[in-house]
């Protein structure tokens, strides 16, 4: 059990709860009253506190600014049928976390003040978690370099956060994505594993390249050949191949995703075979035209599933056959949203009761 911190508490005079519509929640727009914050300075962490939700200043010469010294995880808690809130493998979001601050040289986060800070926070704000089918409330822990210094070294100074914001679905219909083999969202040896903010900035632009041909996402592939599928936009990617489930392996440049976990433990649990493995274009490809690959999709914590209806290559468009009404990919969200919400047991005690 983990020792009870005791977290100076600023409540928030002005709740701006009565704004939150439960049955049009637009995501990433509304956020909860109140934001854990801790900050670490002199090789240590200082005293945690939760405040109001609300803006932060900087200095303009705030290395994170300047180098991009930010890391973030996403995650979500959920509520019941009997109203009880439990956070998804929070755990796991911490080591994640702290995998990222290793790579970009910050300090490790204790799992004490990360759990009692997090916890501490949802009871504040529980009223902010909706229960509503697809609805969760997401959660962004995040760390930045705070030093006023524009030297090209590791920040000394850092500040922790974490807020929440209520969420439906992230995705409302099956995605149009497209391989993409200009760009590069990460090379090996480089930091494509951590949630560093630059990982995300650098994709921004092909990204914006492929919506304005029509698809929502793309297909990253290889930095060094183009060949091989690493991720699906900000999610891992996902193919059923005659009847196995195959998934490009994890490496220096693809984020351990715990859906992904998840999604592949699931399949192990039902007897499944499991392929973490190079996946390439061309067979991802060569499958469709030949009627086995059944069904395609991106996980991750926003979307959780994704399902994938297009396949652009090469210039050309490819249509997915409509997964059956019992494909992996809906059995999966069912099951995995079932345990989230009590419904189901949980046999990898995955859960976490707030």
């Amino acid at each position: 059990m983990l020792e009870t911190l005791t977290i100076r508490t600023q409540r928030t005079t002005a709740s701006r709860l009565e704004h939150l519509d439960p049955e049009h929640i637009e995501f990433g727009k509304i956020f909860s009253d109140h934001m854990f914050v801790v900050d670490y300075r002199d090789g240590e962490w200082q005293e945690p506190q939760l405040l109001p939700y609300g803006d932060m200043t900087v200095s303009p010469a705030n290395s994170a600014l300047h180098y991009g010294q930010a890391i973030f995880e996403g995650m979500k808690a959920y509520k019941n049928a009997s109203g009880d809130i439990a956070l998804f493998r929070p755990l796991d979001n911490l080591h994640r976390l702290n995998a990222s601050a290793e790579r970009m040289c910050m300090p490790q986060l204790p799992e004490e003040l990360f759990m009692q800070g997090l916890t501490q926070l949802i009871r504040l704000d529980s009223e902010w978690v909706p229960n509503s089918p697809g609805s969760a409330l997401y959660i962004r822990p995040f760390m930045y370099a705070t030093d006023g210094f524009i030297g090209v070294r590791p920040s000394e100074s850092y500040r922790f956060v974490i807020f929440t914001c209520p969420v439906g679905l992230y995705y409302n219909k099956p995605l149009r994505v497209r391989f993409e083999e200009k760009y590069v969202r990460s090379a090996e040896g480089g930091a494509g594993f951590a949630k560093n903010a630059g990982n995300y900035g650098a994709a921004m632009y092909p990204t914006k390249l492929a919506q304005q041909e029509g698809y929502n996402q793309l297909i990253w592939t290889d930095a060094s050949e183009h060949r091989y599928v690493e991720e699906s936009g900000t999610m891992n990617a996902i193919f059923v191949i005659d009847g196995k489930v195959v998934t490009p392996a994890l490496s220096s440049s693809i984020l351990d995703g715990i859906t992904r976990r998840s999604v592949l433990q699931l399949a192990r649990d039902w007897g499944m075979q499991v392929e973490e493995r190079k996946v390439s274009a061309v067979e991802v490809m060569q499958a469709l035209a030949d009627g086995k690959l059944e069904e395609a999709f991106g996980v991750g914590t926003a979307a959780t599933i994704a399902p994938i209806a297009v396949i652009g290559y090469q210039g050309h468009d490819h249509e997915l056959p409509k997964p059956a009404a019992d494909a992996f990919s809906l059995r999966v969200s069912e099951a995995l949203q079932a345990i989230r919400t009590g419904q189901a047991a949980d046999g990898h005690g995955w859960m976490v009761t707030v």
